[in-house]
């Protein structure tokens, strides 16, 4: 009989997504769901403690959403691979206790539980502390520890004795400084769990190249994924980028190396028709490139609506951008734009002369800017600081 029970229950959620979701929305599903779940839950405690039955869903749906905060679809499909015991809760109770003594709110529990329901099981003794501690001593302390766990909860399946200390040791090798490798780690959390292995090659080959060893490490810490292709990729992509004119020591040539390897040739052939068609012959597209590797990068939309704004708008020649690649790079809505229209005032006001190469302008910095062009010339043009933050405005 009380088998019988415990099986009507269990299937209750079962009955409901087979027989009631075709006939109605998802969120009136839940709502009856809900209900349903509710009016459940006192039979569900009674029958547990009279029958030594083993681990059900329909606790582990109760337990994940009335103590670990997890909405109750989520809690379902959770429950398909998290078992628990009723009658034994007390080292789950721990896990959610320890996770709050180290800075995780409930959001960030409930999303934790959600991408890795077996947390719950963890050892916190043998499994969560010793990781922890390490973490903690090596400059993810404070809120930056969950925000890692977060990013990265494989973390959590990773043993620290043969993968993440190890793994660290080496990033700290070639990093040099605990703050750099946190930095990294924060930008590519999953250098943390990858294997060190698939990236040495690589740096290896950079360096015999000739690529000075703190531009290799700038790469691991900033562009790591072009280290984990395949050597041979990267083998011909040296060679090309050589064979271009640039050479190993020089500041470009990672980066070439970096936008030429994240590239198939069909992409490549590609980006270089769209220059073709916009009147760059193939010698100034591949100089650009030497000079702004970057200027490959971006989408053929990107460019083609930069040189559409330089050349209709500003009136530029196309000389003009194909010697200075690097106004490709720049956002023509958040910062072309407003500077150019600040110019424009100031030339009209006689207060600057026209400049038909103003590519310097756009190169200097925000404050140089500011200095320079609108706080200089506040006086005479008292709005023109609004003028240009309006303009801004529009691009968000």
């Amino acid at each position: 009989m009380v088998d019988r029970e415990i099986n009507r229950a269990h299937l209750l959620f079962l009955l409901l997504f087979n027989q009631v979701a075709p006939a109605m929305e998802f969120k009136n599903l839940l709502s009856v769901l809900r209900k349903r779940f509710l009016a459940t839950s006192a039979t569900l405690s009674t029958i547990a403690t009279t029958t030594n039955a083993s681990p059900n869903p329909s606790f582990t749906v109760h337990f994940l959403v009335n103590s670990c905060g997890l909405p109750l679809e989520v809690a379902i499909s959770a429950s398909k691979t998290l078992k628990l015991d009723q009658n034994n809760t007390h080292n789950s109770e721990s896990v959610l206790r320890f996770l709050k003594s180290h800075k995780f709110d409930d959001t960030q529990i409930a999303n934790l539980i959600s991408k890795s329901p077996s947390i719950l099981r963890s050892r916190i003794s043998t499994n969560l502390r010793p990781k922890f501690q390490f973490l903690l001593e090596n400059g993810f302390d404070g809120e930056r520890l969950p925000k890692l766990i977060m990013q990265n909860t494989f973390i959590l399946r990773r043993s620290l004795g043969s993968h993440i200390k190890p793994t660290y040791e080496f990033l700290k090798k070639f990093l040099k400084t605990e703050e750099r490798v946190v930095s990294s780690v924060k930008r590519a959390s999953w250098l943390l769990t990858s294997d060190p292995a698939k990236l040495v090659p690589n740096m290896e080959l950079l360096i015999r190249e000739g690529v000075p060893d703190e531009r290799v490490a700038h790469l691991l810490s900033s562009q790591p994924r072009t280290l984990m292709h395949k050597v041979e990729r990267l083998v011909v992509c040296i060679k090309t980028v050589k064979e271009l004119g640039l050479q190993p020591s020089s500041a470009t040539f990672t980066e070439a190396v970096r936008i030429m390897v994240s590239m198939t040739e069909s992409t490549w052939n590609k980006k270089m028709e769209t220059f073709k068609e916009l009147g760059w012959s193939e010698y100034d597209i591949i100089h650009a490139f030497i000079r702004c590797p970057l200027c490959l990068a971006y989408s053929e939309e990107k460019i083609r609506r930069a040189m559409d704004f330089y050349l209709k708008t500003m009136k530029l020649e196309l000389e003009d951008i194909i010697s200075c690649p690097m106004l490709l790079s720049f956002s023509i809505d958040r910062r072309i734009r407003p500077r150019y229209h600040v110019l424009k005032v100031l030339v009209s006001k006689g207060l600057i002369k026209h400049d038909n190469k103003p590519a310097w302008v756009f190169q200097r910095s925000e404050t140089a800017f500011l200095n320079n062009f609108v706080f200089k010339y506040a006086g005479e043009v008292p709005n023109l600081l609004e003028m240009y933050n309006a303009v801004k405005t529009k691009a968000i």
